[in-house]
């Protein structure tokens, strides 16, 4: 039997998805309880709430990290699908690379922002700013690598 030999390869990988870990780094990771009445999607900025390990999506002054996906994570009846509901415990990245969506036109070595609705965003008007820089300089709503550095 032949064996077939690959000698063409892709140019480029396929993109993460919101949540996914961009890097091969296996340092701790913090959890989070989220605190909102609503899901949380992987990929989200969250933020504490002053209360325990509680944490939130809305921006406030103490960013905790951003949500890790977790293919675990099984919607309930009536849930949503690849997010953490009210009460669930959550793993952050606080420190790394992750992969998110872009809410706006992105470049490179940019600060990111969070928006009011919880986009990241390279504009600072009205918005919150979180330690972390753009990776990729990419188009709105494209998934787009941040580096997130301990604060």
């Amino acid at each position: 039997m032949p064996i077939t030999v690959q000698d063409t390869y892709l140019t480029d990988y396929a993109q993460g998805f919101p949540g996914m870990l961009a890097d091969g780094n296996t340092q701790s990771r913090p959890s989070g309880i989220n605190a909102d009445a609503t899901a949380t999607p992987f990929g989200s900025a969250v933020f504490s709430t002053g209360s325990g390990r509680q944490v939130t999506k809305t921006p406030g002054t103490k960013f905790k990290g951003i949500v890790i996906a977790d293919v675990g994570v099984v919607a309930g009846l009536n849930g949503t699908a690849d997010a953490h509901g009210q009460y669930a415990t959550m793993s952050l990245l606080d420190q790394g690379d992750i992969w998110v969506t872009a809410g706006s036109n992105t470049t490179k070595d940019a600060a990111v922002f969070v928006t009011a609705a919880g986009v990241f965003t390279a504009t600072s008007t009205s918005n919150t700013a979180i330690p972390a820089t753009f990776m990729d300089a990419v188009t709105s709503g494209a998934p787009v690598r941040l580096r997130v550095v301990q604060q």
